[in-house]
């Protein structure tokens, strides 16, 4: 029997979501939880392969078991062998050619900012920061040139195990209430670090660093070199996965803000 979960964490207290052998990862813990409730080990896998100190709202895995339990054992009876940084949100059984990676046609990512001189204390490690002020406007004409199926090398981390650098941005939303900015992303994929170096770079056209014509002149480059230094992770949250109807699984919650979305 193949389960689907919705999995969300905070990802100060990790190294990322996939296994390490010293066992300080997202995947380690919730394997450890299922095996309590199983009685075996248990393999899950994830949607997406979020880095060290990154968050998720609706990370989605599957794991195979062949002991039979009740449908509340897999949210409830895990959540209580997971530590509080994580916890399973909802489950059910999906069909054996299901995989919570490859079967998914989308990822949604959101990254929070907060824009003050003054860094984060009660929200540290939950957001991002930036000290000078920032052109909101500037920076959504910088990531009009975003959208649409491209070769974002210039975006992605010398590590990247991806197969190939083009992926098709759908949607990047800018939105400011107060000191917040809100960056909402989809995808059908998205490249090793790829999130970071755009938020990246449109802080330095936010700032007045950059025309926004730039954004262009670096997806040309394709060059990791030709782009800003990756920014934090702290304000980065993998937010919903989507998948074909056929799977019946939840869906993401509708991204917000002035929409930009890409004729494709």
């Amino acid at each position: 029997m193949r389960i689907a979960l919705g999995v969300e964490y905070d990802g100060r207290g990790f190294s990322g979501w996939q296994t390490q052998p010293k066992g300080n990862t997202v995947q380690d813990a919730l394997e450890r939880a299922v095996a309590a409730i199983v009685g075996a080990p248990v393999r899950c896998h994830a949607a997406g392969r979020t880095d060290a100190g990154v968050h998720a709202t609706g990370q989605v895995a599957h794991l195979d078991c062949d002991v039979p339990r009740p449908p509340g054992a897999w949210v409830r009876g895990v959540n209580s062998h997971l530590p509080p940084g994580v916890a399973v949100c909802w489950a059910q059984p999906v069909p054996e050619h299901f995989h919570s990676r490859f079967s998914a046609y989308a990822r949604c990512y959101r990254y929070v900012l907060l824009n003050r001189p003054v860094r984060p204390a009660i929200a540290a490690g939950q957001v991002g920061w930036f000290h000078a002020p920032l052109e909101v406007e500037a920076m959504r004409e910088a990531s009009a040139h975003l959208l649409g199926q491209h070769d974002f090398s210039s975006f992605r981390a010398a590590e990247c195990q991806a197969k190939t650098p083009v992926k098709t941005l759908t949607r990047l939303d800018i939105e400011r209430v107060g000191d917040t900015l809100t960056f909402s992303l989809e995808a059908d994929a998205f490249l090793h670090h790829m999130v970071r170096n755009l938020v990246g770079a449109l802080l330095m056209v936010g700032k007045g660093g950059k025309p926004a014509e730039w954004m262009a002149e670096l997806l040309a480059a394709r060059s990791r070199a030709s782009a800003p230094p990756t920014f934090m992770p702290d304000g980065l949250y993998l937010t919903g996965v989507r998948y074909p109807e056929e799977f019946g699984l939840p869906s993401p919650p509708p991204l917000y803000g002035p929409r930009r979305q890409a004729d494709v």
